[in-house]
């Protein structure tokens, strides 16, 4: 696959932390796609630093909409969507070049590297996405408190990872895993048929410790020191918050007693 006809699509939302980490991985672009949401740090700055780079300007209204509207921006039929917290791994270009132009995929996904202040745990509770794809075929939907590509066809699976190595600030993150948790708690109350994982979710008590000692045992971040800690933390923490959202919303739909 020729890289020129891949157009890498990235939403943005002050990343002055991240984005050029993530853009100084993706020079082989012919064209780098940037939905902004009206950034107030140094991203647009950034953004210009990297001529292959076109800034577009969108006020936000949820991710699901952003993305897609990011999607019909790109002007070629393959898009490769990334946070901007990826930075791909090396070899991860080589990888999409020897592509078949005329493969039957519709979508191919990558596995994640989780980086904590910039090193690489063993492992991690990120899974795998749908990061290459085509733009006639496939669409994002929403899930909770993220989105979903829905891909028609069948698909395959990369070899070369990618990195997810986020700088911001602890209180960023704060910030959108509270937000995320109200998302994925409408989500939870409103579904009738539940994975095993949300079900456990909705027991409130058992999901933060289970996560914890999950983290830290069965995957093995107990032997990366100090950031394998703050994972696990980070992850209950999340699962915390989350409990909190359901037991708010238990709360105000019996009139503020406890059943």
């Amino acid at each position: 696959m020729n890289l020129h006809d891949i157009t890498p699509l990235i939403l943005t939302w002050n990343e002055e932390p991240n984005l050029r980490r993530c853009l100084e991985r993706l020079r082989w672009a012919k064209e780098v796609v940037i939905l902004d949401s009206g950034s107030t740090d140094a991203t647009a700055a950034i953004a210009a630093e990297f001529p292959n780079t076109r800034l577009l300007v969108r006020p936000f209204d949820d991710h699901t909409t952003q993305w897609n509207h990011g999607v019909d921006a790109c002007g070629t039929n393959w898009i490769l969507s990334l946070d901007c917290d990826y930075v791909l791994c090396p070899g991860f270009e080589e990888e999409l070049s020897k592509l078949e132009e005329a493969t039957a995929f519709d979508a191919f996904y990558a596995s994640f590297r989780y980086l904590i202040f910039g090193k690489p745990l063993r492992a991690c509770l990120y899974p795998p996405r749908a990061v290459l794809f085509r733009k006639d075929r496939c669409r994002y939907i929403a899930d909770g408190h993220t989105q979903v590509l829905s891909i028609p066809g069948i698909v395959a699976h990369l070899v070369t990872k990618i990195d997810h190595d986020d700088r911001k600030p602890l209180s960023r993150w704060f910030s959108s895993q509270d937000k995320y948790a109200l998302l994925e708690a409408e989500k939870l109350a409103a579904r009738t048929r539940l994975s095993p994982q949300d079900r456990i979710r909705r027991f409130i008590v058992i999901a933060p410790w289970l996560v914890f000692f999950f983290t830290l045992i069965v995957r093995g971040t107990l032997l990366d020191g100090w950031r394998g800690w703050f994972y696990a933390f980070q992850r209950m923490a999340a699962e915390i918050m989350l409990s909190l959202r359901l037991l708010e919303r238990r709360f105000v739909t019996s009139g503020g007693h406890s059943s």
